[in-house]
């Protein structure tokens, strides 16, 4: 049976990284409580993520509060989950929240056209069984909106951007294709 994992009422969604700028991992972690559930990602997931939750938040009005930052770090200890795949988002708008779901990345052999989008968000296969992994966190608008801020510091704290090509410099340089 695949993991599948659930919060309702996620007390906090956040983004990290561990190791040094160009050899980082990055993870998303949904906290409730004592639970925590870890899932491996990359730095480009985790801001279009936060990209498209801005986005959302944009036709919404400004959410009050936020929780403060000491708890956006990733707590301790970090034991994945999964690997991240498709992402899909929802706002629901009678409850006045989001709901991200979160698939595992699974490598098929027989990918036919993509089961038809995953069945548009339920991510079933043709027989009706999920295949990898899941989780859904459902979130307020004030902690999308701090998942978006922390996001931001998070994959702005790595590399910085060639201004020619836009690609990652190294300390020691790196090739540019612009700079013939």
């Amino acid at each position: 049976m695949p993991f599948f994992a659930e919060f309702e009422h996620v007390d906090v969604l956040t983004t990290g990284a561990i190791g040094v700028p160009g050899s980082r991992t990055f993870y998303l972690q949904a906290r409730m409580g004592p639970r925590t559930v870890t899932v491996r990602c990359e730095k480009q997931q985790a801001a279009a993520i936060a990209q498209y939750l801005r986005r959302a938040l944009n036709h919404l009005p400004v959410p009050e509060g936020q929780p403060p930052r000491n708890v956006m770090h990733l707590a301790e200890p970090i034991d994945e989950a999964f690997v991240l795949g498709a992402v899909a988002l929802e706002f629901n708008r009678s409850g006045d929240h989001f709901v991200l779901h979160l698939r595992e990345f699974a490598l098929d052999d027989d990918d036919e056209n993509d089961d038809e989008d995953d069945e548009a968000l339920g991510f079933d296969d043709a027989d009706g069984e999920e295949s990898g992994g899941l989780m859904r966190v459902s979130l307020t608008r004030a902690q999308a909106m701090a998942f978006c801020e922390h996001t931001d510091r998070v994959v702005s704290a790595g590399r910085p951007d060639c201004v020619f090509c836009e690609r990652p410099m190294n300390p020691e340089g790196h090739f540019c294709p612009r700079m013939n």
